[in-house]
């Protein structure tokens, strides 16, 4: 004979007495015994274990919701039913299954909320609901969960923030929630959790600052990239022994802790964050930086006008590289520099007249390049200058005779260097013997 409701879970058969003048009611259980799932019969009290994974042997042939009567099997300790086409919610029934140890519900295609009945289960040890279309919150009873070790519930479209309780589940190991549209702040509780190994929060909208209390010692590998994240990464993070960082792609603001490698913190967006500037895909702090030396480091392209930025600094050198364009007229805003070398490089145009606002300067370097134009009578005004490279680009017209204004050892070429250019006699007397080569063809 056929069952004619094969997919009931349980005979459970209550009777109740009528209730009629002069008698009382009556109540008789029927206890349980059977649960049909899937066209499978099992005994309550015999089953400990459902596995209907298609991971391993491509089945994956379960299909429509999860029957709320599974939350009948009430001795269940693994219950498997990951890699399949399960659609619907979890039922909320499955709180009645206290004995599990393993709820793998991953990779189907589960919509709706995390049910809060879930927080029943106690003894779970391993929570898998990845890769499903679970919307809503994480519910605060999952904090209940205090055996939990392994936490997987990546690539849903759960929204709103991690509650606090999460803190409680102090045995956890792992915890992966990518992937998601998860938001608000990150709480510091999860420094509670001083088993957790594996922290991943990537890919999700958290918004505000790194929490420094969410770092512990059992902690190897932490990924919050591609979320809003704001303000600094805290020093705590290098007092531990880190295999994995990732803080790319937030709005996370300089100084960097000095353990975190550039890779790791690539993307930054730091329009938001004051007193700092981007040069060359690394960022500089301009309370804290003094000297910036990136000689030979095969940079291209143009010096950036954000380098005026950098008002503290006393020593600038980008020597020896690929660099083109001209130099910005910001570089003037530099009025702390006492070292200028941008020798060696591409650079074209003119010698802007700004950098004879730079009165401390003791060293120019302009050497090597493709500078053209005149030579601007403002660098009369570097009074401090002791070496003077203009060598080896393509200046012309006459020399300033404010250049004479300037303390140099003009007879000392290690000191004194304006050869192979295009300037003009007549020459200022303080060094017009010391000149050398120039290509006077277009001189009048």
């Amino acid at each position: 004979m056929k069952r004619l409701y094969p997919l009931l879970s349980v005979l459970f058969l209550i009777y109740w007495g009528c209730e009629g003048q002069g008698q009382g009611s009556k109540e008789e259980e029927i206890t349980q015994t059977e649960v049909t799932l899937w066209g499978n019969v099992y005994i309550v009290e015999n089953t400990t274990k459902l596995n209907y994974s298609g991971e391993w042997d491509n089945l994956g042939q379960l299909t429509g919701s999860i029957p709320p009567e599974i939350g009948n099997l009430t001795n269940l300790q693994i219950l498997d039913l990951s890699y399949n086409q399960l659609t619907g919610v979890i039922p909320p029934e499955i709180g009645n299954l206290t004995n599990l140890i393993t709820l793998n519900l991953g990779d189907n295609q589960l919509t709706g909320p995390i049910p809060s009945e879930i927080g029943n289960l106690t003894n779970l040890t391993n929570l898998n609901l990845r890769s499903n279309q679970l919307t809503g919150s994480i519910p605060p009873e999952i904090g209940s969960l205090t055996n939990l070790e392994w936490l997987w519930l990546y690539n849903n479209q759960l929204s709103g923030s991690i509650p606090p309780e999460i803190g409680n589940m102090t045995n956890l190991q792992h915890a992966v929630l990518s992937y998601n549209q998860l938001s608000g702040s990150i709480p510091p509780e999860i420094g509670n959790m001083t088993n957790l190994d594996f922290l991943w929060l990537d890919v999700n909208q958290f918004t505000g600052s790194i929490p420094p209390e969410m770092f512990t010692h059992s902690m190897t590998h932490i990924g919050l990239n591609n979320n809003q994240l704001t303000g600094i990464i805290p020093n705590e993070v290098c007092d531990f022994s880190f295999v994995g960082l990732e803080f790319r792609d937030n709005q996370l603001c300089p100084p960097y802790p000095s353990c975190v490698g550039d890779y790791e913190l690539e993307g930054q967006d730091i329009s938001n964050c004051d007193g700092v500037v981007e040069l060359w895909e690394k960022y500089y702090v301009i309370e804290d930086t003094d000297t910036l030396d990136l000689s030979d480091n095969q940079l291209t392209g143009e010096i950036p006008s954000e380098i005026g930025d950098l008002i503290n600094l006393t020593i600038l050198n980008l020597s020896g590289n690929q660099l083109t364009g001209e130099i910005p007229s910001e570089i003037g805003d530099l009025i702390n520099l006492t070292i200028l070398n941008l020798s060696g490089n591409q650079l074209t145009g003119g010698i802007p007249k700004e950098i004879g606002d730079l009165t401390n300067l003791n060293e120019l370097d302009l050497s090597n390049n493709q500078l053209t134009g005149y030579i601007p009578s403002q660098l009369g005004n570097l009074t401090n200058l002791t070496n003077f490279y203009l060598n080896d680009n393509q200046l012309t017209g006459q020399i300033p005779e404010s250049i004479c204004d300037l303390n140099i050892d003009w007879s000392n070429n290690n000191l004194f260097n304006i050869t192979i250019n295009q300037l003009c006699p007549p020459y200022p007397s303080c060094i017009e013997d010391y000149v050398g080569t120039q290509g006077t063809s277009d001189c009048d």
